[in-house]
């Protein structure tokens, strides 16, 4: 697949590629009008991608910042490898690292959404100079806990099948999930293609790493690097008290995001902006 899907499509994002060791790293780009005062990279989660963070896109770009929303190795547009040790967050960190260096090589804004945030973590560790800041939206201080954890099981045998066999599966679970009934068709219809079109191998392999990744707060506040803890108010994935304290431990901002719960850049879009900009607002 490589046009915009429509579920993205505007005049003012334009589909780019990134060179990553043995893969290409699709992305979103949304420029400003004038010249840009940052760049913003948006990294998703487990089984996301870019289209994760489009209703931002557009106005991060309107208060003058250039927008980049990847998919990781494996998700969506994003070429996958089948060797699992590619998708450790120290792995996934590098095709950041590449990506930052195919924007050209300044210092960007990092923003990692759950799995992404631990990914972009492992980035800020390996090159602290590559980064102005770090936003940690819905991700936690270690490996992923609570009720989650329990369906990653599940999927393994499905996903040692391949991608249809999660689908099918998915599907007949969707058919009686009020919630997915009540999406609009062409949201639905995106969901299953980019599920389809994703590497069962990275699911794997991410779903190792995001049980598997060791607490890194003390490293991540050593580096001096501005942090922001942004969650919604009922965050299911990791909660919203082990996030708070995890802002406390690294002398972070924080913020919670109101009506929303593990996914605030879809569920208030606008209270998620409004929180991003101020971050950045307050570096300047």
């Amino acid at each position: 697949m490589d046009d915009l899907h429509p579920l993205a499509a505007h005049h003012d994002v334009r589909l780019e590629r990134f060179d990553a060791p043995r893969t290409r790293i699709a992305a979103l780009v949304c420029e400003p009008d004038g010249p840009a005062r940052s760049t913003i990279l948006l990294v998703p989660g487990f089984t996301g991608s870019k289209e994760d963070f489009r209703l931002l896109l557009e106005p991060l770009a309107d208060a003058g910042h250039r927008a980049v929303a990847v998919d990781q190795r494996g998700q969506f547009q994003s070429a996958g490898t089948d060797d699992l040790a590619d998708y450790t967050t120290t792995a996934l960190g590098r095709d950041l690292l590449a990506v930052v260096d195919g924007l050209g090589g300044e210092p960007v804004h990092l923003v990692g959404h759950s799995f992404g945030g631990l990914v972009s973590r492992a980035a800020v560790l390996a090159q602290p100079a590559a980064f102005r800041s770090l936003v940690l939206m819905g991700s936690g201080p270690a490996g992923l806990t609570g009720p989650r954890v329990d369906v990653l099981p599940l999927m393994r045998p499905l996903l040692e099948q391949g991608m249809p066999a999660l689908v099918e599966a998915v599907d007949q679970l969707n058919a009686a999930d009020q919630r997915w009934l009540a999406l609009d068709s062409s949201v639905q219809g995106f969901l299953r293609d980019r599920m389809l079109a994703s590497s069962a191998r990275a699911l794997l392999g991410m779903a190792d790493a995001l049980t598997g990744e060791p607490d890194r707060v003390e490293d991540l506040r050593a580096t001096g690097l501005r942090v922001l803890v942004l969650h919604g108010e009922s965050d299911d994935a990791w909660t919203p008290a082990l996030q708070t304290e995890m802002a406390v431990r690294l002398g972070a901002a924080h913020a919670v995001v109101p009506g929303a719960a593990h996914s605030p850049a879809v569920e208030n879009p606008d209270a998620t902006l409004k929180a991003l900009l101020s971050f950045y607002d307050d570096e300047d």
